[in-house]
Order: C-alpha cells, then structure tokens, then sequence
C-alpha cells in the first residue's frame, strides 16, 4: 500500500451535486484519509483530489492504496481510513453489522449500452471448449476471496446458466491475472478497463458480458465507518460533495462524452497518474477510456441491486440471516435508487 498527499486548492468548480450545503470553514484542513484501489472505477475520488474539490471543502486528503475490497473495508472500521469505494462483501456487511461500517452512496453500476464488467475464459478452456457462459458448468472461476463480489458475480451467472462451478479464491486481482494467464483457473470477470486490455493482449478470451446476468447491478458503493456516518455529517457530507462532483467530471468526458476532445484528453492524463501510472501514456489511455463505466449521480444508491447482494449472502450462508439492508446502509446521506 502507498501513501499520495497533496494540499491546496486546485481547478475549477464542477458539476454540481445536491447534497445539502454546509458551511466550510469549520472544516478547514481536516485531515481525511481515503481508501482507493488503482482501477478507473475509483476516478471520482482522483479527480475530487486533482481538481481541488477536496480542498474546496476543507478537507485535506490522503490516499491509501489497496489491492483487495475486503482488506479497505476493515481498514475503514478500525480508523486506518476514513472514506472508501468498494463493492459489497460478506466482510463489509459483517462489519456493519458488528456497527463498525456503513454504506452510505452508490458508486460504479453497470448500466446497459455501457460496456461494463467482462466473463474471461482462459485460453486453455477457451480451446477446449469453454466459448460462452452456458459452457461454465464444470469449471473453475476466480476469486478474490469467499464472500467478495466475483463470488456473487460468478454465482449469479452460474445460477442463470443453471452451471455447478468450483471458487478459487487467489486474494489479489494480480495473482487472477497471473493464474487466467497460465490456465489455472477456467473463468472470471473483471471491469474492462482491465479486461479489455488482457483479452487485446491475447492474454485471455472474452465470453460474455456481466450486465446480461446483472443488468443494473450496483457494482461499488461509497462507505465509511459508524462513527463518523452517526457523529461527523458534516465531513461526510462534505466528502460527498466532493466525491459527487469529481463522477459528474469524470462522466462527461469519459461515459457520456458531452466534453470536447480537450477535456477528455485532460480526464485520461489526471487518471493515468493513478491508474496503469508504470505504463506509457499511449498504452494506458486506451485501457482508460475503454474502461470507463457510469459512477452514480450524486452518489445515489440502487437499494435494488443492494438487497439483491444482502439477499444472496444470506442464502450462501456468508452472514447472518438477520442482517437486513438498514444493518448496512445509512440512507440519510443520498438518494435511494
């Protein structure tokens, strides 16, 4: 994990979101720390950073890196960060209900006519066979750990194709790679930012897309702990403010493309200092733009999709089957899609 400060204020105001105003000079240079992975997906908070929406605010952030959801959600509730996007795990949602997390916006969604999450094959099975989702059956599919969103993802998808498949849990993102490479593992699915890239690469197959099994599927959320959700409104309001205002950026240029090619070029390079930072500009770009996939307006949530999630962990036997979706959400802070 590494650690990226920066101060001041910077650039111009952006879109603006509705969350309720409140004074900011209580606020001035509260220190905040953010958990972020180096994925596309995580651009609001980048650009919130890079844009001075942050420092508008009166927060002053620091970024901390991490290579797995499960690992940001415990570092949030024990007070290593303060603020996060992640997808729902079983991890998080025992944490809330421990009352140590809440989820409190919506993030990345898959959306249709939005080219989301990827279905890979290795191109091992892909040669031998495995061409299209309905072929999963028998096979294995990665994942991070039990409990995290390509489980769901991959049950979700092994349901509809009435598939039994086997979970291997490889912890990192990179180990998935590494393990799709080299025909370990059969199957996985990954935002396309990442998958587009290996399948260009010839590094793996594409089969199917995510969104035809979960169309509306809120695929992060916006969290943070207990206690600042119950006791610090006003900072965690003025977090999503800010975060809201860097997605509206982050949208126009890259999602709905309502920016000109200048403003584009400006959201790739503010994003390639975090995301494939080691690559070329030329080579990272393309993954970049391929990439993007709609974060939620104003960080809304889709309770939908987020009891959807709650309802298969309970039926998986991950959580307890008295947890509901108010163990994990705080729904004062945004709207309830």
């Amino acid at each position: 994990m590494t650690n990226f400060t920066r101060r001041g204020a910077l650039g111009l105001m952006g879109g603006a979101a509705t969350l309720p105003m409140l004074g900011t000079p209580a606020l001035a240079n509260t220190k905040m720390t953010v958990g972020a992975l180096r994925f596309t997906s995580h651009a609001a908070s980048f650009v919130a950073f890079e844009r001075g929406y942050f420092s508008e605010e009166g927060l002053d952030v620091d970024f901390r890196f991490f290579q797995a959801a499960q690992p940001m959600a415990v570092a949030i509730a024990s007070g290593d960060a303060d603020f996060g996007v992640t997808s729902i795990t079983g991890g998080l949602i025992s944490l809330a209900e421990k009352g140590a997390a809440k989820v409190i916006g919506g993030a990345l969604s898959e959306e249709q006519g939005i080219d989301g999450q990827m279905i890979l094959a290795s191109n091992a099975s892909y040669d031998a066979g495995l061409t299209a989702p309905d072929k999963l059956d028998g096979k294995s599919f990665a994942v991070t750990q039990a409990g995290s969103s390509f489980h769901y993802m991959g049950a979700k998808i092994a349901q509809a194709e009435n598939a039994e498949m086997s979970f291997k849990p490889l912890q990192k993102v990179g180990a998935i790679i590494g393990a799709m490479k080299s025909g370990q593992v059969d199957a996985w699915t990954i935002v396309p930012h990442i998958g587009k890239a290996l399948v260009g690469g010839g590094a793996v197959k594409h089969i199917g897309m995510v969104a035809d099994y979960l169309p509306n599927y809120q695929v992060t959320t916006v969290f943070t702990s207990a206690e600042n959700a119950e006791n610090e409104r006003a900072k965690t309001e003025a977090f999503l403010r800010a975060f809201s205002k860097g997605a509206a950026d982050f949208n126009a240029a890259l999602v709905d493309k309502t920016t000109d090619e200048a403003g584009m070029e400006d959201m790739v390079k503010l994003i390639h200092k975090y995301v494939y930072a080691d690559d070329p500009y030329e080579k990272a770009s393309k993954s970049i733009i391929n990439g993007a996939m709609r974060i939620n307006a104003n960080a809304a949530l889709n309770m939908g999709s987020v009891t959807d999630q709650v309802d298969w962990f309970k039926s998986e036997g991950l959580i307890k089957d008295s947890i509901s979706t108010e163990t994990l959400v705080d729904s004062s802070y945004v709207e309830m899609i």
